[in-house]
């Protein structure tokens, strides 16, 4: 599945952390440039430093000579403060640089998608950026209000395809129940609902949603918040959808043990839910790296384009080292190139 004619952007990331090694791994699979055509969006130095390092170890890795780069020139000071293995102010810089370009190119029609590098929230931080993640900078420049984080991962073992959107994302514990709220909800479950249909060709999917409180609250014993509104605002989603199945509200200690007997087994597949919707961060992803965390992908939804990138850090411990697997890194690029033929094909 694919299309030349498509293009697709991957930013390098933290160029100090594992962002070019993986890249440069990753495109070592010809296939993905028979599919679409990429363009890496950083500094051709360091993927050439990456490049000369690592390929004296018998790395599969592709030549940035033979890569379409879009080279993103650093200012002297920026380069003199780099140090491999290190997140500071200076990587943070370059690293924006880089997702800015990206985003200005793919919203100007040069590219169909981005597959982002992984960055250090911390790095933006000392570079004066203050922003969550790299999500809500996508967001604020494409004017987009209404966003959301879909991890997917597919499983090695029997194909079976963990699809999880958080409800809440980078904010702290504490204000989880503050944000959380029947509007925003409301458009959760719209975003999700348009991209399973159009992007996974689920047209009645089956979605979970978790509880808030241990055991759902235990009727109110262990919180109140499923009584007074999630609950309520489920039956009202479920008169709004009646194509839909809405499973809920699912007692979050109990929710991951049928996807991960699906992740293993695939007897358990066709008993489970297309996708699942979690109240908040490690609600969500604390089960998607315990069964995925080589392969999941962060997809960005309710943007105007596919955004997608790889479900880990920078590793700044193992920058350099040629230790680094690249497996999330392909499956984001190939879950970036479906989801762009889809959108094509649709559009």
């Amino acid at each position: 599945m694919g299309n030349r004619l498509n293009r697709l952007a991957i930013t390098l990331g933290d160029p100090m952390g594992i962002g070019p090694e993986v890249i440069l791994k990753a495109l070592a699979d010809r296939h993905f440039q028979e599919q679409i055509q990429i363009t890496v969006v950083g500094s051709a130095s360091i993927l050439q430093e990456t490049y000369s390092r690592l390929v004296s170890q018998g790395q599969p890795l592709a030549d940035p000579d033979r890569l379409s780069i879009l080279d993103i020139p650093l200012p002297h000071e920026v380069s003199k403060a780099l140090k491999l293995g290190v997140g500071n102010g200076a990587s943070g810089w370059a690293s924006f640089a880089y997702l800015q370009e990206a985003i200005s190119q793919t919203l100007a029609g040069n590219f169909q998608g981005i597959v982002t590098g992984p960055i250090a929230k911390s790095a933006w931080k000392a570079a004066g950026y203050d922003y969550p993640g790299q999500t809500e900078l996508l967001a604020e420049k494409a004017g987009t209000e209404q966003f959301g984080m879909l991890f997917v991962g597919r499983s090695p073992h029997t194909q079976w395809q963990l699809i999880v959107l958080l409800a809440t994302t980078h904010i702290p514990l504490a204000k989880v129940p503050e944000i959380l709220t029947p509007t925003l909800l409301n458009q959760k479950l719209q975003l999700l609902v348009n991209v399973l249909r159009d992007q996974f060709g689920l047209s009645q999917p089956r979605i979970a949603i978790a509880g808030l409180n241990p055991h759902s609250g235990e009727q109110g014993q262990l919180g109140t918040e499923e009584i007074d509104w999630i609950a309520p605002w489920l039956d009202a989603s479920r008169q709004l959808y009646p194509h839909l199945t809405l499973d809920g509200l699912i007692p979050p200690d109990t929710l991951w043990v049928k996807p991960a007997q699906a992740w293993y087994d695939s007897s358990f597949a066709a008993q489970i839910h297309d996708a699942y919707i979690a109240l908040y961060h490690d609600q969500g992803l604390i089960p998607v790296k315990m069964m995925a965390f080589d392969r999941a992908v962060n997809t960005s939804i309710g943007l105007p384009f596919v955004r997608t990138s790889p479900d880990h850090g920078t590793a700044f411990d193992i920058a350099g080292k040629g230790l680094a697997h690249a497996t999330s890194m392909k499956a984001a690029i190939q879950l970036a190139t479906e989801l762009v033929y889809q959108k094509t094909v649709i559009g």
